[in-house]
Formats: structure tokens, sequence, C-alpha cells
């Protein structure tokens, strides 16, 4: 099947060509001989019952520093009649912005396929989504107040607390036991985002590594371990995290199975799951998950084709 497929991302001057999971699937989409185009979320317009974009048509695609892609002249897409599906790749934060984006692109799911389905990834933020399984999680709190996390804090010690929408580990902080600095930090939450906060019971396990698990249409396709870099507890790959091959554990099987049919009734196609300790999951990812690239290397395998036959397969 040949494919006409628009790709909703950030600039592509600014990608890291290395491990960046949306620019491996461009690669694989012109591999297979799909017709490839790229646009912004802020040029999306809608008029008249019509949703359009200006797009550029990629005509080359390469991991070489400077010259990693050719694009055409720029065209006019109506993304309902024009392309077959739309990846919607662009990188959060998981503000206003975004969810106008999943309103817009809502109007066309009855004429394309859009990746991760649009409804679903805004019904089902990484932070929030992930507590309908709360019993695979480490205990867990989402709040705004400070009476709340202190005592949540003395029951259980040392915590972390991070955005509910952030993404890439950033502005996430572990409390140490004796609470030092606690009600400074839960004060700037409050100050920075209206919304509430996720405080977790910080896990020790955590040094031996965080992982990335990525599911393609609910089937497990591979997965890494990201270790902490030096001096930090994140293990993030943004922050200085690093990868190793990783195996699943029994437990993490379990979740993966849980998981799997919820996925796919939600038409959310590629998936990444983050699983501490080989027992607890912390986070569903949804809006624009990575990690194909390390897990294609350790692995010796192909997510991304896998992706575009799980999206051949709901189109045909």
């Amino acid at each position: 099947m040949t494919l006409r497929v628009a790709v909703q991302m950030d600039p592509m001057d600014g990608i890291n060509i290395a491990g960046d999971s949306s620019f491996a699937l461009m690669l694989s989409a012109l591999d297979r001989g799909y017709t490839l185009y790229h646009y912004d979320v802020r040029g999306l317009t809608w008029e008249a019952g019509r949703l359009t974009t200006k797009a550029h048509r990629v005509l080359e695609a390469q991991r070489e520093a400077g010259a990693h892609y050719r694009f055409g002249d720029p065209v006019i897409l109506d993304l309902g009649r024009d392309v077959d599906v739309v990846l919607m790749r662009q990188d959060p934060p998981f503000d206003l912005g975004y969810l106008t984006g999943t309103w817009l692109l809502e109007r066309i799911r009855d004429e394309t396929l859009v990746v991760n389905d649009p409804v679903s990834v805004r019904n089902a933020p990484e932070k929030v989504f992930v507590l309908d399984f709360a019993h695979y999680m480490p205990p867990t709190m989402v709040t705004r107040d400070l009476d709340a996390v202190r005592d949540f804090q003395s029951r259980y010690g040392a915590v972390v607390i991070k955005p509910l929408h952030g993404n890439g580990g950033k502005a996430v902080f572990k409390v140490d036991a004796d609470g030092a600095n606690l009600g400074a930090l839960v004060e700037l939450f409050g100050q920075v985002w209206p919304e509430p906060f996720m405080v977790q019971q910080f896990l020790p396990s955590v040094a031996s590594g965080d992982k990335r698990i990525v599911l393609v249409d609910g089937v497990v396709a591979g997965a890494i371990n990201r270790k902490p870099g030096e001096g930090e507890f994140r293990s993030n790959l943004a922050v200085g995290g690093y990868a190793e091959a990783a195996e699943l554990t029994p437990r993490e099987a379990e979740i993966c199975a849980a998981l799997g049919p919820a996925l796919r009734e939600r038409g959310l196609i590629f998936v990444g799951i983050d699983v501490i300790g080989g027992e607890w999951l912390t986070e569903i990812n949804v809006t624009s998950p990575t990690g194909i690239v390390a897990i294609d290397r350790f692995n010796n395998s192909d997510t991304a084709g896998m992706i575009w036959d799980a999206i051949a397969r709901r189109i045909g």
C-alpha cells in the first residue's frame, strides 16, 4: 500500500537526526515510497468545513548533519482529502496550542487517519491517563494543596514532584525525607502552573534504570533501560541519561498486557510507557513518544516499520 502522509511536527532544522523518532518514521516512510509532507501545527486553517495547511513535500531525508532533508515548494494541503494519514508529532508542552491542534484534527477523523487519535491524545495526557492503572503505580498524589503534600511526604519519606503536563524530565524535583524546601517548591509550582502537579514516592530503584517500553497498536515492540547520568536521579535521555539494552520483567509484561486493549481501543498506535525498577508504572506517553531509534539499535529491529504496518492495517 502506498500512503500519502502529512507529518505535523516541529521545524526540521532543530531536530536531533541521530535519535529523533519522528525523523526515523519519515526515513522509513520514504524508504517505502510513501508521499511525505511536513507542516507546522501553527499553519492549520479551518474554513467552510475544510481543514488545510501550508506544507512542504519532503523530497529527500538522510542522517547527514546539515543536509538531512530537502523540501519541495510549499503547497496547500486539504488534510481531509489530500492525505491518507496525519502524524501528530509536535513536541509538548501540552498547552492550549496543543489542545487546539487536537480539536482541529478531530474534524477530519472520518476522512483521514490521525496518529495518535487526537481525541484520545487530548483525553489521555501522560500523567493523568496513567491513573487508570493506579494499581501498577507507586504511591501517587495529584494536588495543589501544601498540607496534602506534607501529609503524603510524612508517610512516604523522599518524594518526587513534577509538572502534570511536563515532558523530557524537565522541572522534576526530588525532596528528601527531611522535607527540606518542600514548602518553597510547592509554592513555586503553584505560581508557575495553574493546574495541579504530581507527587510520587521516590523509588531508589531508579538508580538501576527507568525503562521505556514502546507499544505499537497495543503490542510490545521493544524496550530500552535509561539510566541516570552523573549527579542525576532523572534518567531521561534529554537530561543526560543514557540507554542500554533491556528485556521485560514478568511484571512489565503484565502491565503491557493490561494496557494493550485500552490503547488499541483509543486509537493510540504509537505509545511509550515508563516503568521503574521493573515493576512501577509512572507514565503513559501518547503525545510524541520517543525511543524507537535506541530500541532498534540495540535489538536490530524495525519499530518504525511496525508503526507503518499498523497504520496501513488501520487504513486498509
